[in-house]
C-alpha cells in the first residue's frame, strides 16, 4: 500500500511541476484556472514549490527511518506546501470573478 501512495504522490507532483514549468516559460495555465489567474509566472512558481514540497514529504515519509528526522522533514514539507499554496492564492485576481467596478 505504501508503494501505491508513493507512486501516486510522485505522479501528482510531476504533473504539478510540469504545469508550473509551462506557466513560467510559456505563460500557459490549465483551462480551468485561466480566468482567475492574474499573474501567471507567480502562479507557476507556486506550483513548483508545492510540487517540490510534495516530493519532500514523500522522501521523508518513505526513505528516512529515524522518527525525529522524519517528523521535522514532514513538518518542513508541510510549511513549503503552505507557502506554495499562498503563492498561488496571491497570483489570483483581486475580488474574485467580478467584471465591473461594482458601482452602479
Amino acid at each position: 500500500m505504501l508503494l501505491y501512495i508513493t507512486i501516486l504522490s510522485v505522479a501528482v507532483a510531476l504533473l504539478m511541476a510540469a504545469s508550473g514549468v509551462a506557466a513560467i516559460t510559456r505563460g500557459w495555465v490549465l483551462p480551468v484556472n485561466r480566468r482567475p489567474v492574474h499573474r501567471v509566472r507567480l502562479y507557476g512558481w507556486g506550483q513548483l514549490v508545492a510540487a517540490f514540497s510534495l516530493c519532500w514529504q514523500v522522501v521523508f515519509w518513505v526513505v528516512i527511518s529515524d522518527i525525529g528526522t522524519r517528523q521535522w522533514g514532514t513538518l518542513t514539507g508541510s510549511g513549503l506546501l503552505l507557502a506554495g499554496l499562498i503563492t498561488m492564492m496571491v497570483s489570483h485576481r483581486p475580488g474574485g470573478d467580478r467584471q465591473g467596478s461594482g458601482t452602479p
